[in-house]
């Protein structure tokens, strides 16, 4: 819960828009502000006070406990200009809550926080456990110093400027193994381990909490790597089971029998499948994602000799990689998406054409690997991001417009299997970009056609065109003409033209959004095709399509056309 605190009646009016927008996630705490921030700040995970940032100091500082466990405080301006992470940047969810505020009311987010301000990810902000000398390790990634990274295991992370090598005196080590962290040394705990668990009817939770954790003891692993405890269905109420879940702090996730059953798991036993319908639980519910098995099936002991009640087992789970397929769309920095800045900015390995890689160069966070490659290279890019997601990576592959329209998503799906994460992160395309400055010539059913047979043959492409033509569809040509395919462009609007008149309006965009760019529109009997090249859009209108004050505007139906003189 986010509390809302203010002093004064311009406060009032930017605290009621947030409690507004956001009505199950805040509380607005009335009455004198310090009794309202004791209050909130008791209550509360974080807070938002529309009050002086001086003032706000003073209300909080007797407050003030531990950073791991205070929540984070945004002190906004009585103008709504700026929107300040004062407390709990990182732990507290401040840095974030204050960037989320700035974009509901308009403010600027100030954010202070050393890695946050250079663009480096917190190392206790990776979404899992962070333990040893936090500080003094980020503090040497922020001042260029060499840190190592050592990993049991391939894991995604995001970028980080890893460059010492055995023996440097600051380490970043990945492990879910229970070891302590030495001098200089953070230990990043993934939520590598899912701990399978079988259970009869009525198992206290002190028996199955001490299985699990003298279980992990016995073989060197660390709880706070536990992604889940796992069972089966039957077992999705059982009060032990669900409250140990608790107890760890982890989710509980249940399969069904039949699922368990198909598992291959080394320690069958026909007492849970007359039980329950399959031949082992807790084995094969930690199986169920694949993974090593570190700690085959054990039961628990119980001090009065009486059979055991619950049983389990630990599988390291792979590392998935993450390959996010990012459409920058058609070249204005306005045009690429927040979702698609923030894959950008979260990418450790990022694959890309040589001049999409320079849009975007400044957005990528120290450490990001960048692989680029030139034109006509787009399989071999696929395979690489594909290679480079399976070796557990964090991976962003850039097209332009949208990467899944004559770009990069459909050659990496191609390359891709169930083994991966893939996010497509949809992008602004040229169509759309060139009809913006056009007017609306896509107001109607419309299609999109190359005219590049490098891929396609021309048989396909002039099929594609003439069903069009006949269909009387807007037509957006890409890739219309190139200095070794000068013919295509007159053939394709030849035959258009056999079903439309010659003064058909037709839109002509160069590099539609960037500086460079070029809009006009002329006819189907007056566009010059020795005036178009690869950077160029061709959109033809149908036998609708109307110019209005310059615009070509396509109606939604055909009534419009009627009644418009």
């Amino acid at each position: 819960m986010i509390g809302l605190i203010s002093a004064t009646a311009a406060g009032a009016a930017a605290r009621d828009r947030l409690a507004a927008a956001w009505p199950d996630r805040t509380r607005v705490y009335d009455g004198p502000v310090r009794e309202a921030v004791r209050a909130a700040f008791a209550e509360c995970d974080r807070l938002v006070c529309f009050l002086a940032t001086g003032a706000t100091v003073r209300l909080l500082a007797p407050l003030l406990d531990d950073k791991a466990t205070d929540p984070g405080v945004v002190c906004v301006d009585e103008g709504g200009r700026f929107a300040v992470s004062l407390v709990g940047g990182h732990g507290g969810g401040a840095n974030e809550l204050a960037r989320e505020v700035g974009a509901l009311l308009g403010a600027e987010p100030v954010v202070t926080t050393a890695t946050d301000a250079v663009g480096l990810p917190g190392l206790d902000t990776l979404g899992f456990p962070a333990e040893g000398a936090v500080a003094a390790v980020s503090r040497a990634l922020l001042d260029g110093e060499p840190v190592a990274l050592e990993a049991d295991f391939a894991w995604p992370l995001p970028p980080l400027p890893f460059a010492g090598a055995a023996g440097s005196a600051h380490v970043v080590r990945l492990t879910d193994r229970a070891v302590g962290a030495g001098p200089g040394e953070v230990l990043l705990r993934p939520p590598s381990l899912v701990v399978g668990v079988g259970a009869s009817r009525g198992v206290p939770a002190e028996e199955v909490i001490a299985l699990v954790e003298g279980a992990l003891a016995d073989a060197g692993l660390s709880a706070a790597s536990i992604a889940h405890l796992a069972t089966v269905d039957a077992k999705a109420d059982e009060a032990g089971v669900v409250e140990a879940a608790r107890h760890l702090g982890v989710p509980l996730v249940t399969y069904p029998a039949g699922e368990l059953a198909a598992v291959e798991v080394p320690n069958p036993s026909g007492a849970p499948l007359a039980a329950v319908g399959t031949p082992s639980v807790a084995e094969a519910a930690a199986l169920v994602g694949g993974g090593e098995l570190l700690v085959p099936k054990r039961k628990s002991e119980r001090a009065d000799g009486t059979p055991a009640m619950a049983t389990c087992a630990v599988v390291r789970r792979p590392g998935r990689g993450r390959l996010a397929v990012v459409g920058l769309g058609p070249g204005a920095r306005d045009l690429l998406t927040p979702r698609a800045e923030a894959e950008l900015r979260g990418a450790a390995v990022l694959v890309g054409l040589d001049q999409y890689v320079d849009q975007i160069r400044d957005l990528l966070r120290p450490g990001t690997r960048v692989l680029e490659s030139g034109l006509g290279a787009e399989e071999e890019r696929a395979r690489t991001a594909v290679a480079e997601a399976r070796r557990g990576r964090t991976v962003a592959l850039i097209g332009s417009g949208d990467a899944g329209v004559y770009a990069m998503a459909s050659p990496a799906l191609a390359e891709a299997s169930d083994d991966i994460d893939v996010v497509g992160v949809p992008g602004v395309t040229a169509a759309l970009a060139a009809a913006a400055l056009l007017g609306a010539p896509l107001g109607h059913d419309h299609v999109s056609i190359s005219l590049s047979d490098l891929h396609t043959p021309w048989e396909v492409i002039e099929r594609r065109v003439r069903a069009a033509a006949e269909a009387d569809i807007v037509v957006t040509f890409y890739n219309p003409r190139s200095r070794g395919r000068d013919w295509q462009l007159p053939k394709a609007l030849g035959i258009l033209a056999e079903h439309r008149e010659p003064v058909t309006p037709v839109g002509v965009v160069r590099n539609a959004s960037r500086p460079d760019g070029t809009t006009r529109v002329t006819t189907l009997a007056g566009l010059d095709p020795a005036s178009v090249d690869m950077m160029t859009v061709v959109t033809v209108g149908n036998t609708a399509t109307r110019l209005i004050a310059g615009r070509m505007v396509t109606p939604r139906g055909y009534r419009w056309q009627e009644e418009t003189p």
